[in-house]
């Protein structure tokens, strides 16, 4: 009867593992202090509470460890969560990863940057590439067509990103010949890098004219260092925002903001794995538009309440 019972146990614990991980979806972010990527987890959190699932919210501490994401990704698998969605800190390292999630039967859906794959369940993003021109045209028209400037990236490798740098220079050189790009470089995740980098920018062209930064931390940085220039005739666009970036667009540091709508992704990619696993097929792609914000309109009622850096603060305190 004794032997009985041990010879049980195992069993009893994997057979109690595996319901517990059939009602749980993994949310990996690239990171998870910034308010864009706590946005994503309430979204995440909504979408699975709807179909009865709650989430495991886990990510590297720096943004730019893919080796670490990758890691957090495969011990999901290999627990069997019920579904898994992912924000790729690089499009080719994390293929594989996403690869294997979906050959053991676990739907995979990307968000946020794309990975070098076909098999995954969707892909949910911003259109970056557009955001890229958005931010372009902005930047083109305050400057009158002509002018330098320099792009302030986020890492190599990053697909989002990437797609929106491409996006940029794209505009630049099709609708503005007059704006030369003289710096491109990247402030890898830290808002130090990104301001002794833009910094570099300011002292090499001291007549550079506008300055895109393609992700919060950069932009972070990057408006650290003109503000510590004192070059408010720098026209800054930056993507991504927090409470500060608003605070210093109405006080004329930054002329525009390209929004997303992190809480959308959270709650899309989420959703499309809840669809699959109850028999549902999901759209491959979902792409969102990205908002240009400026001071003529950051109080218009266009502007999708969402998407504002204070809503998405009360959304990640509990308040929504």
């Amino acid at each position: 009867m004794c032997l009985r019972l041990l010879l049980c146990v195992p069993f009893l614990l994997l057979a109690t593992c595996q319901s517990s991980s059939q009602k749980v979806i993994g949310v990996v972010p690239k990171g998870a202090s910034h308010i864009f990527w706590l946005t994503v987890k309430a979204g995440a959190q909504k979408a699975a509470a709807e179909s009865g699932y709650t989430i495991e919210w886990n990510a590297p501490t720096l943004e730019v460890d893919a080796s670490r994401q990758k890691d957090i990704v495969e011990s999901m698998i290999t627990r069997r969560l019920a579904g898994i969605a992912l924000a790729p800190v690089d499009r080719k390292a994390l293929a594989g990863t996403v690869d294997l999630g979906t050959a053991a039967g676990i739907p995979m859906a990307v968000f946020d940057s794309d990975v070098d794959t076909p098999n995954r369940l969707t892909y949910v993003a911003t259109d970056n590439r557009a955001g890229g021109r958005l931010a372009a045209r902005r930047l083109g028209e305050v400057l009158g067509g002509k002018g330098k400037v320099a792009v302030i990236g986020f890492m190599p490798g990053s697909a989002s990103t990437m797609e929106r740098e491409e996006g940029f220079r794209e505009e630049i050189a099709e609708r503005f010949p007059g704006v030369q790009i003289v710096v491109e470089t990247y402030g890898m995740a830290d808002r130090a890098k990104a301001m002794a980098v833009t910094e570099n920018a300011l002292t090499a062209h001291p007549d550079l004219a506008g300055i895109f930064a393609d992700n919060e931390s950069s932009s972070a940085g990057a408006l650290q260092a003109i503000k510590s220039r004192q070059a408010k005739q720098v026209k800054f666009v930056a993507f991504d925002a927090n409470e500060q970036f608003v605070a210093d667009l109405r006080a004329g540091w930054i002329d525009a903001l390209i929004l997303q709508d992190p809480y959308q992704m959270g709650y899309e990619s989420v959703k499309a794995i809840t669809a699959k696993l109850n028999g549902g097929a999901p759209e491959p792609r979902r792409d969102l538009a990205a908002t240009l914000v400026t001071l003529a309109n950051i109080d218009a009622k266009e502007i999708p309440p969402m998407i504002l850096p204070s809503v998405q603060r009360q959304i990640t305190q509990g308040g929504h």
